[in-house]
């Protein structure tokens, strides 16, 4: 175990899902970090909607800057400007379908951007170790499990589609400059994601959104699809513990412990709104479901082992899956204005998502 007191952190990627949260999270439970620099492109997932009460908050330690992890000298910048001490590495594109559609954005901002942010930490901190680079990632690198077993931290690396791949490869970099330049790294990959903020391109938010306008609810093939979901504040969390307490050069794999089959949690989810906002045009939410062709290359399961955080840095999470997802539908419900500026300029609510 490590320590390390990050007090200047940078979070790539900030104005996203996951980003908007680890943002909150570090400004709200952690008093004594100085500085919290918010790096994004603002490409379509991205928006400072989502921190606008945070920058009224914090605006002594919350600064956004507009811009790409590709910009070689705007990353100097920051890190001279604002004696970045921590980097929690988000900024990614992540959407498998959108991959394989146009693979070449992933490439750019997955591998090179990663790179140039590799290099920046690099150049500016020479040989400091009171420094940390976390990479945050997926349990998509290791590919598709069976029907049994589980990832852990030792397993293959087999991804299947661009998306994944650009990961792989970015983890790959991450670990090549901890060992090639002694770069102080930690990597972390994790399962599926939900919670407030989400894009709903995704399954959770679409799900939500496409329910409560009692649209038809696309689920791809069959259903039966296996991820294991993880509240996004037990993520951030975990992210803030490996970057206080991992060991450098090591990887954890972060997981909710709740495996669901797709066809499983829509269902869940159905019940849920029924309970919460009833349904006006039909009997019951579950009858909106409809299959759709499924996806190339859909990987059939992913479950994470998450012994090692578990063990070596005493974190676990904190939600139970339906509390959990309770709690996100009320959060979209109570935020419908967020998600209807979305679908009017940014997302028409066409299935994309995992």
């Amino acid at each position: 175990m490590d320590k390390h007191l990050p007090r200047n952190i940078l979070i790539t990627g900030g104005a996203g899902f996951i980003g908007t949260n680890l943002v909150r999270y570090f400004l709200e439970k952690h008093p004594e970090v100085k500085q919290v620099i918010n790096l994004d492109a603002l490409t379509y997932a991205g928006s400072l909607n989502n921190l606008q009460d945070i920058a009224e908050k914090y605006p002594s330690r919350y600064t956004f800057v507009h811009g790409n992890i590709c910009d070689r000298e705007l990353l100097k910048k920051i890190f001279i400007q604002y004696e970045i001490d921590t980097v929690a590495h988000l900024a990614a594109e992540s959407h498998v379908d959108r991959s394989i559609d146009g693979p070449r954005d992933f490439l750019e901002t997955n591998i090179l951007g990663t790179y140039e942010l590799l290099q920046a930490a690099k150049n500016y901190w020479q040989d400091r170790t009171d420094v940390r680079f976390h990479h945050v990632s997926t349990d998509e690198v290791y590919g598709s499990l069976g029907d049994s077993g589980l990832f852990t931290e030792e397993t293959k690396y087999d991804p299947s589609s661009p998306y994944s791949s650009s990961k792989a490869a970015s983890d790959h970099l991450v670990m090549a400059w901890h060992r090639t330049y002694n770069l102080p790294v930690t990597i972390s990959n994790c399962s599926n994601n939900y919670g407030a903020y989400q894009f709903p391109e995704k399954l959770i938010p679409l799900m939500i959104q496409k329910a409560e306008a009692e649209e038809k609810l696309p689920v791809y093939g069959n259903g039966t699809n296996v991820r294991d979901w993880l509240y996004v504040e037990d993520h951030c969390s975990a992210i803030s513990t490996i970057i206080h307490k991992g060991c450098n050069g090591r990887t954890y794999n972060i997981g909710g412990c709740n495996e669901w089959q797709n066809i499983e949690l829509v269902h869940l989810l159905c019940d849920l709104m029924q309970e919460l906002r009833p349904p006006k045009t039909v009997k019951n939410y579950r009858d909106l479901i409809t299959f759709v062709k499924d996806r190339p290359g859909h990987d059939q399961r992913y479950a994470i082992d998450a012994t090692r955080i578990q063990n070596e840095l005493g974190w676990q999470p904190s939600l139970k899956f339906e509390e959990g997802l309770k709690k996100t539908i009320l959060w979209y419900l109570d935020n419908s204005d967020w998600s209807e500026s979305i679908r009017k300029e940014k997302y028409s609510g066409e299935r994309l998502g995992k």
